[in-house]
């Protein structure tokens, strides 16, 4: 993890230019940031450019740091075409999950490359799921599936509990993404992975009963 490639420079170059774009410019960010209303009234750009977009350098400084230390995985297990579908694929489904979500929300607007980074983090996981993950204050490396199921679970808390102002739903769209897309590049996984697959499945299954339930 970490090796800079072409393709991730110029994802976070491009997200570098577009989030600064929209701090120095009010009617820019307000045109191109997610927002249910207007994409109900046709604006569906939105879906796809609020995620070249961020609230602040923090948040903008997080997920390239992310993005930067899983994509070579996923560059080097797919190849950079099949990077780039993860990416944007993940994007979009997080996109549409809140839009789904909030889709009676009018006024509902969210911004960031969230979804598109977990997506990312969580084919990573899928492809090199005995890789280990360092967290900040935990001095122990921790298994990345572990990391990905308990990723996703707090997603479905913070969605159910609408705990910070946190895109948790795009998060969670995006991480769905990552796995569904991964899978559909990479047939072979379930020969090689098949116990892996069904354990990061858990969540998303549990996600689906809660829904149905009402519960989310």
């Amino acid at each position: 993890m970490g090796k800079l490639d072409l393709v991730t420079i110029i994802i976070i170059a491009a997200n570098v230019i577009i989030s600064y774009k929209g701090f120095g410019d009010y009617s820019f960010f307000e045109k191109y940031k997610f927002n249910v209303g207007a994409v109900k009234r046709g604006e569906q750009i939105r879906l796809f450019s609020s995620g070249f977009l961020h609230a602040d350098n923090a948040h903008l400084f997080f997920n390239m740091f992310s993005l930067y230390f899983f994509a070579d995985v996923v560059i080097n297990s797919l190849n950079r075409f099949n990077f780039i579908l993860v990416y944007v694929g993940s994007l979009l489904l997080g996109s549409l999950l809140s839009l789904y979500f909030h889709k009676n929300e009018y006024h509902y607007s969210a911004v960031g490359a969230s979804g598109a980074v977990s997506g990312v983090i969580y084919s990573a996981i899928l492809l090199q799921p005995g890789m280990s993950l360092y967290m900040f204050f935990i001095p122990i490396p921790i298994p990345a599936y572990i990391f990905g199921i308990g990723y996703l679970l707090y997603s479905i808390y913070g969605m159910k509990n609408r705990i910070g102002n946190i895109g948790h739903d795009a998060h969670f769209g995006g991480a769905v993404g990552g796995y569904i897309i991964t899978l559909i590049l990479s047939p072979w996984l379930f020969k090689t992975n098949l116990l892996m697959i069904g354990l990061l499945a858990l969540p998303i299954v549990l996600l689906y009963v809660l829904k149905r339930m009402g519960k989310v």
